[in-house]
């Protein structure tokens, strides 16, 4: 199939051509790289990636398609997807469509057929650069005009967030979590009902009185497509709920944690989306996670959190826990939507908490 000629044009001037495929609108986001190799449907459909540009490392996407059970949202939530070669004959038995079908279907801005390999060693110089992906047509001075005139996003929780409250339920219960959803996966919740756990998710600015009078056995608070100082809300919900239920974060919900507790968070930049290795600092094995942040804790000193997972060769703080407290912090995903499956036991960590109050 024949695709339009399209490039993306970023704010500091460089230019890439290649092909369009999804919609054919312009789309201006801020551009991240991802250097996972499967999982792309998982990334696309990641609320955490809303509004932005993601361009895969990995030369080959969609080459096993789309298919109906791996979605982590209801829909693609990013801004526009950026690939060497989109694969639009994909061989997998359980594949539904496209990649291609299933951005031009919900209206996904995409580029294909340019170097992604440079554009992600431009990408890492920068800090969280803007880009265009526009008709090829249109000229540089034209695109860069685009670029200045659109804003970064503001409030991308609040557009990824559920508006009103929704429930899952497992025939072995045990355990009632109330997650707050900030841009929470389906694999996150997948994993709690695995574990015996119904799970209510309600919406990021619920007040901490509404999530106790659930009477839950514990609280989670999502990743999302923002850092924890962009969304005070939930750092002044895990004030107001700390130390009367264990309490689970992810991500944003990590970092929210984190500032609670006085730990200073500090902006990576081009961030880290893809696999990482990650040092459990109990076992000192060394672990590989899937990180999707551009803020970080550099450390925990001075605090009462005690950190348990550090990144390699970095050194800075992915996982902390308070004990006192029942509290857990993991800033990679753990559940392993995509892959791999090293960290998945530590949910085993927050349900061994929820079963010491139960039997307290």
């Amino acid at each position: 199939m024949k695709r339009p000629e399209r490039k993306l044009v970023l704010e500091s001037g460089e230019e890439f051509i290649g092909v369009g495929f999804g919609s054919a609108a312009p789309k201006v986001c801020e551009v991240v790289f991802n250097t996972s190799v499967v999982g792309y449907q998982e990334i696309i459909s990641d609320p955490c990636y809303a509004g932005k540009l993601v361009v895969m490392t990995y030369p080959l996407i969609g080459n096993y398609g789309i298919t109906n059970e791996d979605y982590e949202s209801k829909s693609p939530m990013l801004g526009g997807l950026i690939v060497r070669e989109c694969c639009d004959t994909p061989s997998n038995f359980r594949a539904a469509k496209t990649l291609e079908e299933e951005l031009e279907e919900h209206g996904i801005t995409c580029l294909s057929g340019i170097d992604t390999r440079l554009l992600t060693k431009i990408i890492r110089k920068g800090k969280k650069p803007m880009g265009a992906i526009v008709d090829s047509s249109l000229s540089r001075d034209e695109a860069l005009q685009l670029i200045r005139e659109t804003p970064r996003p503001k409030d991308l929780v609040r557009s990824v967030s559920c508006k009103k409250r929704w429930v899952t339920r497992t025939s072995n219960h045990r355990f009632h979590v109330v997650a707050v959803d900030c841009g929470i996966k389906y694999s996150v919740i997948r994993r709690l009902n695995e574990a015996g756990c119904n799970v209510t998710i309600v919406p990021f600015n619920t007040p901490a009185k509404d999530i106790l009078a659930f009477n839950p056995d514990g609280v989670l608070l999502s990743d999302g497509p923002a850092c924890a100082q962009e969304v005070p809300e939930i750092t002044t919900l895990f004030a107001a709920i700390k130390g009367k239920l264990p309490v689970l974060g992810l991500g944003l919900g990590m970092e929210a944690i984190g500032l609670a507790y006085g730990a200073k968070l500090s902006d990576m930049g081009c961030g880290v989306h893809g696999d990482h290795p990650v040092r459990d600092l109990a076992t000192n094995r060394i672990n590989i996670a899937v990180l999707g942040q551009s803020h970080c804790f550099k450390s925990v000193e001075g605090t009462q959190l005690e950190p348990t997972h550090t990144a390699v060769p970095e050194k800075y703080v992915l996982g902390f826990r308070n004990l006192t407290d029942k509290v857990i912090g993991i800033q990679f995903h753990p559940e392993s939507g995509p892959g791999p499956y090293d960290n998945l036991g530590l949910f085993d960590n927050f349900i061994k908490m929820m079963e010491d109050r139960d039997n307290a």
